[in-house]
């Protein structure tokens, strides 16, 4: 008896894992609805809760409370997961940090910004709006914008160590070339506004990029 109360214990472990993940997600798919649809300030812990199904005190226990779940639905739309990845964890980093050439690992940073963009634009968009009134959602969004800015310093550095580069830019100033026509307001501009695909607006990241930013004969 010992051993079927073991494996019926074992059995439901995983099931409880599934059904928390589960609630989860459906938590952050209805804090990050609301919180385009009517903005952050707007939106009550309440109607999330409400939205997806489970009561206030079971949203708290799965993600937190409304500023935690801000943070995570922005952290969710960056690394396309349930979760927050670190930049060195992702799948497309390591792959550019891996590209034998400067051009090759443009072309590979230029396709993921342009396949992220679905999710993470309008998510940024409803932050910087959101942040000209909440002082923690103004604290969030300068995390974000620093830790981007951080992170095109650190693939200037990759770019740099090819020997592929203008030499007339310093790696700040291609940073902040990719920093700037890689947000979320270009893509904005393009994509949904003049009615660019995805997938053109990647090839025009490409292109931008490598002319702009490496040597000629690179």
């Amino acid at each position: 008896m010992g051993d079927d109360v073991k494996g019926r214990r074992g059995y439901r472990a995983p099931r409880r894992a599934e059904q928390a993940a589960g609630t989860r997600r459906a938590v952050l798919d209805a804090a990050r609805a609301l919180f385009l649809a009517q903005g952050y300030s707007a939106t009550t812990v309440a109607q999330i809760a409400e939205r997806a199904g489970v009561n206030v005190d079971t949203l708290y226990a799965s993600v937190g409370r409304k500023p935690v779940l801000l943070r995570e639905v922005v952290e969710t739309a960056i690394s396309g997961t349930d979760r927050a990845v670190p930049a060195e964890e992702r799948d497309y980093v390591r792959a550019v940090r891996a590209a034998p050439t400067a051009r090759a690992g443009i072309a590979l940073y230029a396709a993921a910004v342009a396949e992220m963009g679905p999710r993470t634009a309008p998510v940024f968009s409803a932050l910087r709006d959101a942040a000209a009134r909440d002082p923690q959602c103004a604290r969030l969004r300068t995390e974000i914008t620093q830790r981007r800015a951080a992170n095109m310093r650190l693939f200037a550095a990759d770019l740099r160590a090819t020997g592929e580069l203008r030499p007339d830019l310093t790696d700040d100033e291609v940073a902040d070339i990719v920093w700037s026509t890689g947000s979320a307001e270009y893509y904005v501009l393009l994509v949904q506004e003049r009615g660019w695909t995805t997938e053109r607006f990647g090839e025009h990241l490409a292109d931008l990029w490598s002319r702009m930013l490496l040597a000629p004969g690179a």
